[in-house]
């Protein structure tokens, strides 16, 4: 980076290593809570912790405008060769590097005058719930510019590149029972069959028909009943189902029908069917004013040839619920190129870490001309 000696390079690095080497799954980030913690208390923030959370908030200078960096930092669990643990592989790590590595780039070369870079280091992104605790905190309510960052897989942006915008797209993740009653396989007109009732859901999901110029996608991803006894027809079963779209409007109307649907068939099976949202993100908020500004600092810090279009992906991130719940937020999210993989969520996810480097340089640049093109000031050590 422009103006950082080689023991900058070998202090993100052991950033890098140590988040890489503890992580920590959602919900249960208490270590990494007090290790980023110190750190900003070591480089002068302000902090604010939570008693009932973990999840640490960093703060430097003063006034408006206020920008905000986010960074998620829970782990996945999955099998890892052979063995379940918390495993880093969709980059929180690296994003928590990234950001910490802004303040560092700051504190070296820069004195903000006027305004506000406050750093959250967010639980549970995985669950997608973390961003709406630090709303219901008010972490975020007077801030002004918010970034975000993700590494991206090869083949969405390729190495040394980088976008000034992440489309991610909305997603629901739903769990369901259905609590019919067991009849023995001589007499179904004795019982509710949930295996009826299941293959029912299916056909009425296969014809949910929304605005095809929008992508969207809804799905059974299980479906479950009976055990080991052939000869009863299952009145208990259980369901998962999997809704995405490319907008916010375009998931509450999905929904929606799926509702209907649910209802529909407890009506005409007679039976009670039961669900609950687990995990719920937001589709994509992308602000122009700050696409712009993540335009120009990427021209800035890797050069013109290197900028990539917004990426528009299937996956998504709880970062979005920050701008969708407080709308006087203009948002985007980094999306950055780094060899990226076999891909996120593989366990044996990879990618090249020169790249941070280029994320914290992008970044660093974001703060500062947010500063200066919106009411801040900065002098240059």
């Amino acid at each position: 980076m422009k103006g950082l000696d080689g023991g900058f390079a070998e202090e993100v690095t052991q950033l890098f290593t140590y988040l890489h080497e503890h992580p920590e799954i959602s919900w249960q980030e208490f270590e990494t809570t007090q290790f980023v913690k110190r750190l900003l208390e070591k480089k002068g923030c302000r902090i604010r912790t939570f008693e009932d959370c973990p999840g640490v908030i960093g703060e430097i200078g003063e006034g408006s405008p206020v920008i905000a960096l986010r960074a998620d930092m829970d782990a996945l669990w999955q099998q890892v060769k052979g063995k379940f643990q918390a495993n880093h592989s969709c980059g929180h790590d690296a994003h928590m590097t990234m950001v910490l590595g802004v303040l560092l780039a700051l504190k070296k070369r820069a004195v903000i005058r006027q305004g506000t870079v406050r750093f959250i280091f967010q639980p549970a992104e995985e669950k997608g719930t973390g961003a709406l605790k630090m709303v219901e905190k008010g972490v975020v309510d007077d801030v002004d510019y918010l970034y975000g960052v993700h590494l991206r897989p090869f083949q969405e942006v390729e190495n040394g590149k980088a976008s000034p915008a992440i489309v991610h797209g909305a997603a629901r993740l739903i769990q369901g029972e259905i609590i019919g009653e067991d009849a023995h396989g001589a007499r179904p007109h004795l019982g509710k069959s949930a295996i009826e009732v299941g293959a029912a859901l299916v056909n009425f999901i296969n014809e949910i028909h929304l605005d095809p110029m929008i992508p969207y996608s809804i799905k059974l991803t299980k479906l479950t009943a009976g055990g080991k006894n052939a000869n009863i027809i299952p009145g208990y079963g259980e369901f998962s189902v999997d809704l995405r779209a490319q907008t916010n409007a375009a998931m509450e109307a999905l929904y929606q029908r799926l509702h209907q649907i649910i209802q529909q068939l407890s009506q005409q099976f007679g039976v009670d069917i039961r669900f609950l949202n687990m995990t719920h993100v937001a589709g994509a908020i992308v602000n122009k004013e700050a696409q712009e500004v993540m335009t120009e600092s990427i021209c800035k810090a890797l050069g013109v040839e290197n900028l990539e279009a917004p990426v528009v992906t299937t996956g998504g991130d709880d970062f979005h619920f920050y701008a969708l719940k407080r709308p006087h937020i203009k948002a985007t999210m980094l999306g950055l190129g780094c060899g990226l993989t076999p891909g996120l969520h593989h366990p044996d996810m990879t990618f090249d870490r020169k790249a941070l480097f280029s994320g914290i340089e992008i970044l660093t640049e974001t703060v500062l001309i947010t500063l200066e093109k919106y009411g801040g000031s900065v002098d240059y050590e």
